[in-house]
């Protein structure tokens, strides 16, 4: 899949499991992001996805599933139960350029 911010390509590594391909299935999709607690942005995918949770502790850059229907880009740290998607691939001063300023849009698009 190939994963914009604001219109921006990022380089992601995606997790292989099976939210990762219900995420894909639903594509073309366009998420609109919230900033939260300074350290991510969530936004709803507006369907729930299977989910694998497990308690972690996440790092800048991870792509993850909360409650089976957000998805949450970090640019910071947190611990909570989440299924992982996958990891965007810029450090943690581009991350934190790219999402912590205001609300972004984020499309995902299927790879042909």
């Amino acid at each position: 899949m190939i994963l914009r911010i604001d219109g921006t390509d990022v380089p992601v590594t995606w997790e292989k499991n099976e939210s990762v391909q219900a995420l894909e299935a639903l594509c073309p999709l366009t998420i609109e992001m919230s900033m939260y607690g300074g350290f991510e942005q969530v936004g709803a995918i507006g369907t729930s996805l299977p989910r694998s949770d497990r308690q972690t502790s996440t790092a800048p850059g991870d792509l993850v599933l909360y409650s089976g229907d957000q998805l949450v880009v970090f640019y910071g740290t947190n611990r909570w139960a989440y299924t992982h998607l996958g990891r965007v691939d810029l450090t943690k001063e581009e991350l934190t350029a790219l999402l912590s300023e205001h609300d972004v849009t984020i499309t995902l698009e299927a790879v042909k």
